[in-house]
């Protein structure tokens, strides 16, 4: 069996949705290589930037893994931006859906909510509200986002910055998205885990 049967999805049978299942499960566990290939693809997307969109995204994780991030932060954040060429009005969220089921809900809601934090370096100039975060104070990721926003985000578009090759982040992309979608015990719901860890930092 090569297709299903059925035209219309009503139509199918128990044999038809065994063979769509397994064939679905397969074709996830392609999911890290195809991103990869669609963070590469950033190196042709929005221009005007001292460093390419693709450039950005691993000088940000760059600095998230030298400040000792661990693998959710360093993953999330070579991935926040990989909505920019599909959805460039919802980047954030986009690239947060994509996250939602193998990282922790603290790298998920920071990288939905980036968007809305970092218009406090440029709101001012672009019409648009610079305290637009403050719709989340209180929130208990709060702090952290702000923090993403400051040492990550906004200082990585630095053409001379010592960045590492997309090829560091491989096997780690590889690791986080062979997990089993959505275990409680990878998005652990109210866990915070520090940005930086100044111990790990200094062994990398």
């Amino acid at each position: 069996m090569d297709h299903v049967k059925f035209t219309a999805m009503k139509d199918g049978d128990k044999e038809d949705y065994d063979f769509l299942t397994a064939h679905e499960i397969d074709y996830t566990k392609g999911t890290a290589a195809r991103l990869l290939t669609a963070l590469e693809s950033l190196d042709e997307s929005l221009s005007g930037y001292q460093v390419t969109r693709l450039g950005h995204s691993t000088q940000s994780a760059t600095r998230a893994w030298r400040d000792g991030a661990d693998t959710d932060w360093v993953v999330a954040t070579l991935l926040h931006d990989i909505g920019d060429i599909f959805a460039p009005y919802n980047h954030d969220e986009y690239a947060a859906s994509i996250l939602k089921p193998f990282v922790r809900e603290q790298c998920t809601w920071v990288v939905e909510k980036h968007g809305d934090f970092q218009m406090i370096y440029y709101g001012e100039h672009v019409g648009a509200d610079p305290h637009k975060r403050d719709a989340y104070a209180g929130h208990p990721y709060f702090d952290d986002c702000a923090t993403f926003c400051e040492r990550w985000d906004q200082s990585s578009f630095d053409p001379d910055y010592d960045s590492l090759p997309i090829d560091f982040f491989r096997p780690m992309v590889h690791e986080v998205f062979a997990r089993e979608p959505y275990d409680p015990s990878v998005t652990q719901p109210g866990m915070r885990v520090p940005l930086v860890d100044q111990m790990v930092a200094a062994s990398r």
